[in-house]
């Protein structure tokens, strides 16, 4: 799933230039702006993982951060991140052309002209349908990269070493559970993903519309507006979703555990380690959706003003 800034780039970018978010210029700058935010917020991303699957391990965000750069420094913070740029990438590009359409398709539902006259409930809901294609690329490379984010902890508590790459994580998981298995976890990222988008297009509209300058429409709203719109959005749709997403990361790092009837394993997680396990790791997420936020946007902005020009 995309950071919360990554979240709000996608809405801006949409909602921008022509509505559908399908230019050339929307996508080179999106994807550049997906990378930045890896670089930004890849080491809290990994304290997250590691909170989420290692529970017990870890006594909090800050002894786990401190832990993982003693042990493989900034290599070990930044455990993943091809594939998380590869997710990015391939998500906002997914989501901005099947966006376009859920938004064309909802407009003519709901009659209105076009899909700058959508309310935020109308945004949300072609938000939510998109989200469901852009799952789809997304699943296989969030699976590489959890497990190379917390694969060593897990390993060495079973007696094993573990030598992870992309590559060879890749190639274990074809080679004992074929092509089907890069997708481990799919029916979970798509239920993360729709309330995760509902969430955060129809928050993010709403805040832009109550910060926009008077008389102006929601374009107008400058860059601090636009930063605390999608870092709004990012809190509650986190919030909202951080349950599954925690039964998710469990289930892909952990080919022992069943994929089948995850709501019987948040349920069990529940009962066995209570609520505060359904958000390990949801600290450093949200103090991660402050400084995403700011950099995506930086990087967007200039980057698509200067292939617009």
């Amino acid at each position: 799933m995309m950071s919360p800034g990554g979240d709000a780039m996608a809405a801006d970018a949409i909602t921008g230039s022509d509505g559908a978010g399908s230019g050339l210029s929307d996508l080179l700058a999106g994807s550049l702006a997906g990378v930045a935010v890896v670089l930004v917020g890849q080491p809290l991303d990994t304290v997250k993982t590691k909170l989420q699957t290692l529970r017990g391990l870890y006594s909090g965000p800050a002894q786990c951060l401190a832990h993982t750069y003693r042990k493989s420094g900034l290599r070990g913070l930044y455990a993943g991140s091809s594939p998380a740029m590869v997710a990015g990438v391939a998500e906002n590009s997914v989501l901005f052309a099947c966006y376009g359409l859920c938004q064309r398709a909802v407009a003519a539902v709901t009659g209105a002209r076009d899909a700058k006259q959508m309310d935020a409930l109308s945004n949300a809901v072609a938000g939510c349908a998109a989200s469901v294609f852009s799952s789809v690329v997304l699943c296989p490379a969030e699976l590489v990269k959890i497990k190379l984010q917390a694969g060593r902890e897990l390993a060495e508590s079973r007696g094993q070493r573990f030598q992870g790459s992309v590559y060879r994580v890749t190639k274990d998981i074809v080679r004992h559970h074929g092509l089907g298995g890069l997708f481990r976890g799919l029916e979970m990222t798509v239920a993360r993903e729709m309330p995760s988008y509902f969430c955060f297009f129809g928050v993010y509209e709403a805040v832009r519309e109550a910060l926009k300058p008077a008389g102006r429409t929601r374009a107008d709203c400058g860059l601090l507006a636009t930063t605390v719109a999608g870092a709004a959005g990012g809190v509650l749709l986190w919030t909202v979703t951080f349950p599954v997403d925690v039964v998710k990361s469990r289930i892909q790092l952990d080919d022992a555990m069943p994929t089948r009837g995850w709501t019987m394993c948040m349920l069990h997680v529940y009962r066995n380690e209570g609520m505060v396990a359904l958000y390990s790791g949801l600290a450093p997420t949200l103090v991660r959706c402050v400084p995403s936020s700011a950099v995506l946007f930086l990087v967007y902005e200039y980057t698509k003003k200067l292939f617009d020009t």
